[in-house]
């Protein structure tokens, strides 16, 4: 979550700072924007891009969840569309921050090439932020409404897990990680006695 957090949290606070600068049009101001926000993308939503998905994987190892739940489906799925959105956006904001730099040391306004690209990177931004807002109610919900749970090879379903860890670990998520399996799944610590 946290690592979610900080990729949702950076790419919509750096795109409404964009876009609102965009609209006035004004290409020196647009060009430290939008240098910024390259900048941005690159330090922290790149390395968050790349982390969510090794910190999620351990997640899943970890709570033996398997891939094929419904809302870790779902969430990989809808994860892989809204990054396929975010890297093109990249490359506009490359080209976006080019264009509005060339337009500022010419004292000329934004081109009409810029506006285009502004359109572009707007539609990818809302299809990218949409799939961004589901994941993060997959993750908290951990239920995907029209498919139910569906049981496992070994029987049961795929949060039995939790359910075994106690009600505690249900109300914090958490709890299974920070505290590991149930004393009685756990194997001893060599050179301690059996009870």
């Amino acid at each position: 979550m946290l690592s979610a957090t900080v990729l949702f949290g950076t790419g919509i606070g750096s795109a409404y700072f964009l876009l609102l600068t965009s609209l006035q049009r004004e290409p020196a101001t647009v060009a430290r924007v939008a240098r910024l926000v390259v900048w941005a993308d690159a330090v922290f939503t790149a390395t968050t891009a790349v982390l969510q998905p090794l910190t999620g994987t351990w997640m899943l190892l970890r709570l033996n969840l398997p891939v094929s739940t419904p809302w870790v489906a779902w969430s990989l799925g809808l994860y892989a569309f809204a990054i396929a959105c975010w890297l093109p956006v990249v490359v506009l904001q490359w080209h976006m921050s080019r264009l509005a730099a060339a337009a500022a040391e010419r004292h000329r306004a934004l081109p009409p090439a810029y506006g285009r690209l502004l359109a572009a990177w707007t539609v990818l931004g809302v299809l990218a932020l949409v799939a961004f807002l589901a994941i993060f109610w997959l993750m908290v919900a951990r239920t995907v409404p029209w498919v139910g749970a569906r049981p496992l090879a070994g029987g049961g379903t795929p949060l039995a897990g939790w359910a075994d860890a106690g009600p505690r670990a249900l109300r914090r998520p958490f709890a299974v990680l920070q505290d590991g399996p149930p004393l009685s799944r756990r194997s001893p610590c060599p050179g301690s006695p059996r009870s």
